[in-house]
């Protein structure tokens, strides 16, 4: 091959450009080719190509050239390449910095005090997490609960709270004391860091399992504000539909034509207390809040239920007004009779057997028409629907009428009693001695003889009625004296059947 066909295959010869590596090609070593047009790559099959060599760099000096000057440095700048990147990989892996990547003990050091730190810094936030909560209880206790526990609770709290602050901040201290990220961190500052930190973190767990203990305590209390808590907005709600129902229902009674002053009253009167509800128990206190819902419940309830029953009411005063009225009529004429009654009673028997009801006529007379007044009284009140008043007057109408039945029906039973007594007084002293027999034989019953306690009433007793009997002989008896003698024997007599009964029954 002649030169010139080598110089026209060969690669021109052009200034060599020393390679440093950079970002793009850091470790290519080859020559960078000039911009220029592209060259065909010549067929594998060429003779000047062979698969197990490479094209020769164009910087190599041509067989036929005698080398240039640059060639020598151009060879000592890629041999020094080598050592220039040794030298400068250490700078790139530090990122710029001075710490050393294999420090030996003091890195080992400095990654146990920075697991002691993180230790302490979760028993920390475990610490003020549980205090938090514990917060929270004690404020409910405190919302509800006034007691002695409760207070002795809150000072256990703040004793707790100073002991906290304590801990935490020897553990803040720690913490600040010990800058873990220092390049120049010795190995002796990374274990006392380490011991420290250690410390703090041990300390803040027992603190926090004397927090723990301390919450578990506070159960029922807690439990028992909780089920007050409970309580408060449900009791709210409940007296908040009580009145409204309570409302309701005195609108719908005042539609229907009768009036309720008084119950709009006392509904009014809960609108204070209905504010004070709506202000919340934050301002009044669970438990004054809880009571006032209850009071306001029941009054509430009570309005409606009584604005409900108004109508029947209304319809009942108007039928007792009617029967009243009724009754004193049939009153003021058996009360006319009496006169009568006492008549026959001072022509037949002694003024003993009269004495005593002989004012019955006039006193009968008088509480009639005092009832009549009052039944007047009482229809202009049921008028003016004023139902309280109404209510009262015809109570005092009945008590009047029945005190004028009661003497009325004395003076006719007086005479009734005294006639058959009259007629055959026998039959109320076989009466009496029965029932003296009787309970003598229930004194002797299982005994040979009798309890003193028992027999002597039952022995005075025979001795009363032979008495009461030996009043009939004579030309005038006193008959009333006889009939209330006996009755009062009788009573006597049941009244040992009585103690008799209970002594045996508790012996049994």
């Amino acid at each position: 091959m002649t030169a010139r066909e080598r110089d026209v295959t060969a690669t021109p010869a052009e200034p060599y450009t020393p390679i440093v590596p950079s970002a793009r090609q850091p470790h290519s070593r080859a020559p960078r080719r000039a911009a220029g047009p592209a060259r065909r790559r010549p067929d594998r099959g060429s003779p000047r190509h062979s698969p197990q060599r490479s094209p020769r760099p164009s910087s190599w000096p041509s067989p036929d050239r005698s080398p240039r000057p640059s060639a020598a440095r151009d060879a000592l700048l890629l041999l020094g390449l080598p050592l220039l990147a040794a030298l400068a990989l250490p700078a790139a892996f530090a990122g710029g910095g001075t710490r050393r990547w294999f420090g030996g003990r003091a890195e080992g050091q400095r990654a146990e005090a920075q697991a002691a730190k993180d230790a302490a810094a979760a028993a920390f936030y475990e610490l003020d997490t549980a205090q938090r909560d514990l917060r929270i209880s004690i404020e409910t206790i405190t919302a509800v609960d006034d007691s002695p526990a409760a207070r002795r609770a809150v000072s256990g709290f703040e004793a707790l709270g100073r002991r906290i602050d304590e801990v935490s901040g020897r553990y803040i201290a720690a913490v600040d004391a010990h800058d873990l990220d220092r390049d120049d961190l010795e190995a002796s500052a990374a274990a006392r860091a380490r011991t420290e930190l250690t410390a703090a973190k041990d300390e803040l767990g027992r603190v926090k399992q004397e927090l723990d203990r301390f919450a578990e305590g506070l159960g029922p209390l807690l439990g028992k504000a909780e089920t007050q808590l409970a309580r408060l907005a449900p009791a709210v709600e409940r007296a908040r539909q009580g009145l409204l129902a309570a409302s309701n229902a005195l609108d719908a009674v005042r539609e229907s034509g009768l009036k309720a002053d008084d119950l709009a009253a006392r509904l009014a009167a809960l609108a204070p207390e209905l504010t004070k509800l709506n202000q919340g128990a934050g301002r009044h206190g669970v438990a004054e809040t809880l009571e006032r819902a209850d009071r306001v419940v029941r009054e509430a309830e009570t309005v409606r239920a009584e604005a409900e029953r108004l109508p029947e009411k209304a319809a009942e005063i108007d039928h007792r007004l009617v029967s009243l009225r009724t009754r004193a009529e049939a009153l003021a004429t058996r009360a006319g009779q009496v006169p009568q009654i006492l008549s026959e009673l001072r022509r037949r028997f002694v003024a003993a057997c009269w004495q005593d009801i002989q004012q019955v006529p006039d006193q009968a007379a008088a509480d009639v028409e005092q009832a009549q007044r009052k039944l007047r009284e009482a229809r202009a009140a049921r008028d003016a629907q004023r139902w309280p008043d109404a209510t009262a007057l015809l109570s005092t109408v009945r008590a009047l009428l029945n005190r004028t039945d009661e003497a009325v029906s004395a003076a006719g039973d007086r005479l009734r009693r005294l006639n058959e007594v009259q007629k055959d007084p026998q039959q109320e002293i076989d009466r009496t001695r029965f029932a003296i027999r009787d309970a003598q034989r229930l004194a002797m019953a299982g005994r040979s003889t009798p309890d003193p306690r028992h027999a002597r009433p039952l022995d005075d007793s025979v001795a009363r009625l032979d008495r009461a009997v030996a009043t009939l002989e004579g030309r005038h008896p006193d008959y009333w004296h006889f009939l209330t003698e006996t009755e009062s024997v009788r009573q006597t007599v049941s009244r040992v059947v009585d103690q008799i009964r209970r002594e045996r029954g508790a012996g049994a």
